[in-house]
């Protein structure tokens, strides 16, 4: 099973490479990223996990509500992607669940940061998908956190997928960086050590991110941007259709496990 996701937010990114980027631009960015994201997964009859900022929602009505009506399930990426107050927890889960119509059960803290599971657990959420147990400096250091699944304070985490023994993450960054061969030959040893996978991709990642100017993002961010990364995992998707991999959304994951 594949548990594939998008975290659909604001694109704030550009701020933490010292580039100043509207709002406006922010969200026309994030749009066209998630409608490349919503063609792909229609055109190979995927289901995923949305995890959406109620900030996004709020201005995307449209997207979110093909979202919806194409059977893929909604999460709650919190309020804003780079603000953050314990309060967001429930004011996302309840604005999402106004916007959508559907009963939002999961959470993923923007960027991955820590979060009090307690206060997850306290907000209503029967899952959290915000760690990510490699080491990444300046970024990730949970080695110390289990590789798969595990219960938390009453909350079932679902830590993104990494490699058995050396813990290689399998996120954005190296679906952009490793020859894709090399990529799928470690998704399948990691599948077949434990039987499921937690990937997961952004809107601006479909979007084309060289321009050095505007984002000044180095070249391991930007590498197999935009079209290139539509090319990606439309590769990706086929090659798991031929090795019969099913993809899966998180409200059913976590039915069955």
């Amino acid at each position: 099973m594949i548990l594939l996701s998008f975290d659909i937010e604001e694109f704030d990114m550009p701020l933490e490479y010292e580039r100043k980027i509207e709002f406006n631009d922010q969200m026309c960015i994030s749009i066209q990223g998630t409608i490349a994201i919503l063609d792909l997964l229609k055109k190979h009859q995927i289901k995923a996990t949305f995890f959406s900022t109620a900030t996004f929602a709020i201005n995307a009505p449209k997207v979110m509500e093909r979202i919806v009506n194409e059977g893929h399930e909604v999460a709650s990426h919190s309020y804003y992607h780079s603000d953050f107050k314990l309060e967001h927890l429930l004011e996302s889960k309840l604005k999402l669940e106004e916007l959508t119509g559907q009963k939002i059960i999961g959470f993923r803290m923007p960027r991955m940061h820590p979060v009090d599971e307690k206060e997850v657990f306290k907000a209503g959420y029967l899952y959290n998908s915000s760690i990510n147990p490699t080491f990444l400096p300046g970024r990730y250091n949970n080695f110390n956190k289990p590789r798969t699944y595990f219960r938390q304070d009453g909350v079932m985490q679902i830590p993104a997928s990494v490699t058995p023994i050396v813990r290689f993450p399998l996120f954005w960054l190296s679906f952009h960086n490793l020859p894709l061969f090399f990529y799928k030959w470690l998704l399948s040893i990691t599948l077949k050590k434990d039987k499921y996978l937690n990937i997961y991709f952004h809107p601006w990642e479909f979007t084309e991110l060289k321009n050095k100017d505007k984002f000044n993002f180095p070249s391991y961010v930007s590498k197999n941007s935009g079209s290139n990364m539509i090319i990606r995992l439309d590769d990706l998707f086929l090659w798991a259709k031929t090795k019969k991999y099913n993809f899966i959304t998180f409200k059913d994951f976590i039915k069955i496990i």
